[in-house]
């Protein structure tokens, strides 16, 4: 019997002054994630101080928004829902959701695509992923 995902309600996420130009994005449906420069690696989550060299000399690019299944789980709760790594194409992985999808198809190695769904209130959109 296949397991669909659920659409539970997801709570506001909290915006600041570090994390508004990452959730703007979101809002006009675009993922960011960080950028050293001085290494020239990608990081994630996107944040003011890079974990490389952990100088401020960094920047939000605009990622692909398509990805790996890295690994996963499903929780069989009442309303059921997936928890997973994904690992970007550019080579960052992202804890997230898989959604919009019968949660037993999900596999290690399954590309997905990034979707931005809607949180209570006036809460910015939660960035979750759903099979390409």
């Amino acid at each position: 019997m296949p397991t669909p995902a659920s659409n539970r309600a997801i709570p506001a996420i909290q915006v600041d002054p570090t994390n508004k130009p990452y959730f703007d994005a979101a809002r006009e449906g675009r993922l960011l994630i960080g950028l050293c420069k001085d290494t020239g690696k990608h990081f994630w989550y996107p944040r003011g101080c890079s974990p490389f060299t952990l100088s401020n000399n960094v920047e939000l690019v605009e990622a692909k928004g398509i990805g790996t299944v890295y690994t996963y789980t499903v929780m069989r709760t009442k309303e059921p829902y997936c928890v997973a790594y994904v690992e970007l194409d550019e080579g960052v992985r992202v804890f997230t959701n898989i959604v919009d999808c019968d949660l037993d198809t999900v596999r290690i190695g399954q590309k997905v695509k990034v979707v931005f769904k809607p949180t209570q209130g006036d809460g910015p959109p939660a960035t979750m992923f759903t099979p390409v």
